[in-house]
């Protein structure tokens, strides 16, 4: 199956999203369904994290470090890290919280002038050092069997998920979006970052634009899942033990 992605290819800018979920898509609890009778429609959908959920540990710093090398990535992380806090005293950081302001100062530092070609190119690279998380893995597969759609929803980077999903049978991306100028990254986003309240808003506006759906699945870790997980008649706080799986 050919998978779909709503943030557009890295050539322009997708709106943000705001719309008001359906009722009966509300969960009480995020570990509990939805009390009252599901709404009437297709199959199910399952939404997934991606970083510390379907995999071990977060994608970003492993493509940066494709990118311009690892150690350079870890050096440029604990800088943006710095930044961000000494910015933030001041009330002047780039994102809407602290770890949104990491990740704009990394982003700008390690990917502006950066081909898109190339970042393409470390994407393919990242494959085989991906950790995959097998019981979650088991789980996606396992909604697939039963005829649900399946949507990621993550906060990594459009640039490099289509290669690292490649195999799976996905039919949605929710992902943040790089823009690109002239074939070439500004290190600036072309969406909103795709992770907490602005992943709920694209979850909702995914449900809104593509339902009605019999019932709704969520996997995600906490607590930056929380909110879409709220909107899930089933969610699930995923929690990864030390030992790595692979697919």
């Amino acid at each position: 199956m050919v998978m779909q992605t709503t943030s557009v290819p890295p050539r322009g800018i997708e709106p943000r999203i705001s719309l008001t979920p359906p009722a009966p898509l509300l969960a009480t609890a995020p570990d509990s369904p939805v009390s009252g009778p599901l709404v009437s429609g297709p199959a199910g959908v399952a939404f997934f994290d991606f970083d510390g959920t379907l995999i071990h540990g977060d994608s970003l710093p492993m493509f940066v470090g494709e990118v311009i090398g690892r150690r350079r990535a870890a050096l440029a992380l604990a800088d943006a890290i710095r930044s961000a806090l000494h910015r933030h005293v001041r009330g002047r950081g780039p994102g809407c919280d602290f770890p949104g302001s990491v990740k704009a100062i990394y982003l700008k530092r390690t990917l502006r002038g950066l081909p898109v070609a190339d970042a393409l190119a470390a994407a393919e690279r990242m494959i085989p050092r991906v950790r995959w998380h097998q019981p979650m893995l088991d789980v996606l597969k396992d909604h697939r069997r039963q005829g649900r759609r399946v949507v990621v929803a993550t906060g990594a980077l459009d640039l490099y998920m289509p290669a690292l999903l490649r195999g799976l049978e996905v039919d949605d991306l929710l992902a943040t979006g790089m823009e690109v100028v002239d074939g070439t990254l500004t290190g600036r986003l072309s969406t909103a970052n795709c992770v907490r309240l602005d992943k709920a808003e694209r979850v909702t506006g995914w449900i809104a634009d593509n339902g009605p759906v019999a019932a709704t699945w969520g996997y995600g870790n906490h607590p930056s899942d929380l909110p879409m997980l709220a909107l899930m008649h089933k969610g699930e706080v995923v929690r990864i033990r030390r030992r790595s799986n692979h697919r």
